[in-house]
């Protein structure tokens, strides 16, 4: 049995074990940094905390959490944006042996209240005053709600809540009251605290109906923190950049494995930042989505495109010496170990990275040794760019079901295009139908209060089946090639993939937001197509649509000619029966506001479909395509 084998096995019951472990060991060592409002008004600071100044706070929100009488296992609910506040909380929950709900702070006021009252939530912690009032509105139907606690509480007004509501600083006054007559209180807590304990309760975003609480045991997290560290992809000096939504468990996850290995985590939700911090943090390694880098691949190409016709082909040639090079160093790794690459392609290479990759790197911040991106399936030819360009993408896959992280691909070893191997301890096979099914210890303990719902997916032998169809290679390299729900079915009968023809397309356009293709039960295939503002809007200054509305330049024939020429350019390399016969400019982009993306930015079909349903049928109204 190797050392990482028995490293995993034998892990402690639970992340709150984990923590008081790193906090021994390393107390004085930097564990977060986060921004602060400047007191003068000027630029943002960021601050520190050492791993014990941050066990000084998740210790007395513990403390608070016990003396407002949460006992083990029971839930507290989290509804706020990313931020040092939400994990100090969280960590505050575990370490009292209770279990967190997260609620995204998106979530309307019925949901809300929903994931409140169907998880049992004993505590809410609420980001600011607008979060209070979801549950406010809703009190009288969540009688298991005793106290909310809010974090930014300077807006909140007295409605005569009494002690239901109080303020963080105030649970944490109590808590170190609480502490001063109880000194051993978090230590006996944490003691107590078993592998099959419910940790965290996450309500999966459904498309139809209401959400499904994932009930994740505390051992989940225990095993992910290991695994993580195993794969040897982070140590003890990185600097990762946290700005994925804490409520999703891919945010989730990287905390777990941040305790493990004990690296520096720079906390920051606010996704609009993200280019304006990526080099005041300069991170060596960062999780992020796929919409993400494509819309640093589309900023990157529009900025090209403004700066004239000579630096957009310089742009050009750039993208595609990007792309056969990292084809090229990858094939000739998997075949004989070693990723060089042919004398021309490396001089070519070397000029593209002085004209156009080093610029790329050095808004990353200049020190990125690796991205890990998951969520959503990332376009191979955006994969292939960024990777021939030194940003390294390691595309990851998991569920909420499965506590996130089940596959990744190894550091060096990387393989464009697919999902990389199963973490140590993760099993996996491919059922008959192409479907991916996993076992091990970060698979679900079930649905909450679903039990039915818990047997369509969770065989008794301990088998998740994932909805998800896939192909493993001989050297265990897994492809997702589609959501098996998601499969499309033409009226002639043929399967197409919709999310491979829309990774292909957002690959070629720079112009496109999002993308969904339509064919089930038709006889040709048709695309809604969403396009990016700020590139679409660049573009309209270049073509006499200056001073137009984003929804006038999308309606503008020259647009639809602009995407016309994207559309033939996929279809050439497309089957028939995939090509898109038409396609639709939408008059907005998609949102997570108007419940057609996710947080976690997936896109919605069901959704996407009703709200455009003129639209389709517009597309196919009398319709004779073959």
């Amino acid at each position: 049995m190797t050392e990482t084998q028995t490293s995993i096995e034998s892990r402690p019951p639970s992340v709150a074990h984990l923590f008081l472990q790193r906090v021994e060991a390393t107390p004085d060592t930097e564990a977060y940094r986060y921004p602060v409002p400047s007191p003068d008004g000027g630029q943002e600071q960021w601050r520190s905390l050492s791993w014990a100044q941050a066990a000084q706070r998740v210790y007395t929100i513990a403390a608070g959490l016990i003396d407002l009488g949460v006992r083990p296992e029971e839930r507290v609910a989290i509804a706020s944006g990313t931020r040092i506040d939400w994990i100090l909380a969280d960590l505050g929950v575990l370490c009292a042996g209770a279990a967190t709900t997260t609620i995204y702070p998106s979530t309307n006021a019925d949901e809300s209240a929903f994931i409140l009252a169907d998880s049992g939530s004993r505590v809410l912690i609420a980001e600011d005053a607008a979060q209070l009032e979801k549950a406010r509105a809703r009190r009288a139907d969540l009688p298991d709600l005793t106290h909310v606690v809010v974090i930014d509480s300077a807006d909140v007004a007295d409605n005569g809540d009494g002690d239901w509501v109080l303020s963080l600083e105030e649970l944490e006054r109590r808590g170190a009251a609480y502490l001063e007559k109880h000194p051993e209180a978090i230590k006996k807590a944490v003691a107590g605290i078993t592998s099959e304990q419910l940790a965290t309760l996450i309500y999966t975003s459904g498309t139809t109906g209401r959400p499904k609480g994932v009930r994740l045991p505390q051992d989940c997290w225990s095993y992910m923190a290991k695994a993580i560290a195993s794969t040897g992809l982070l140590g003890p000096e990185d600097v990762q950049y946290l700005w994925l939504p804490l409520a999703h468990v891919f945010g989730k996850v990287l905390t777990a494995g941040h305790i493990e290995l004990g690296h520096v985590i720079a906390v920051d939700g606010r996704v609009d930042k993200i280019i304006e911090n990526l080099p005041v943090v300069q991170p060596t390694y960062m999780a992020a989505v796929p919409r993400i880098f494509e819309k640093v691949y589309n900023g990157v190409s529009a900025k090209a495109r403004a700066g004239g016709g000579a630096k957009y082909k310089i742009f050009q040639w750039a993208a595609e010496v990007a792309r056969e090079y990292a084809r090229t160093s990858q094939e000739n790794r998997r075949a004989s170990g070693n990723p060089s690459v042919p004398f021309g392609l490396a001089a070519k290479h070397a000029v593209a990275d002085k004209l156009v990759y080093a610029k790329i790197r050095e808004a990353f911040g200049g020190r990125l040794r690796a991205c890990v991106s998951g969520s959503a399936a990332l376009a191979p030819e955006i994969g292939y760019f960024f990777s021939g360009a030194g940003i390294h993408i390691l595309e990851g896959y998991g569920l909420t079901e499965s506590s996130a992280a089940s596959f990744v691909n190894p550091g060096d070893n990387y393989r464009t295009g697919t999902v990389g191997k199963p973490l140590p301890g993760t099993e996996v096979r491919i059922g008959e139908d192409g479907e991916i099914l996993l076992r091990g210890p970060g698979i679900m303990q079930g649905y909450h209060g679903l039990p039915e719902k818990t047997e369509e997916v969770l065989e008794a032998d301990g088998w998740f089946h994932t909805g998800d169809i896939g192909e493993l290679s001989d050297d265990g390299f897994l492809k997702i090639t589609d959501r098996k729900k998601d499969l499309i079915k033409t009226s002639a009968g043929k399967y197409i993939s919709p999310a491979e023809v829309e990774g292909q397309f957002k690959a070629v356009c720079p112009f496109v937001s999002n993308v969904l293709v339509i064919g089930a039960n038709r006889n040709f295939c048709t695309a809604l197509i969403a396009l990016d503002e700020p590139t679409l809007m660049g573009w309209a200054k270049e073509h006499d649509l200056g001073g137009r509305t984003y929804a006038d330049v999308v309606a503008a024939p020259q647009t639809k000619e602009l995407v016309e020429g994207y559309v033939g350019r996929i279809n050439e390399g497309l089957q028939r029966w995939q090509m898109i016969k038409k396609f639709r400019l939408l008059p907005r982009d998609l949102t997570v506001e108007h419940g057609e993306l996710t947080p976690s930015l997936k896109l919605k079909r069901p959704v996407v479909e009703r709200e455009f349903k003129d639209l389709i049928d517009e597309m196919y109204a009398g319709a004779r395509e073959s």
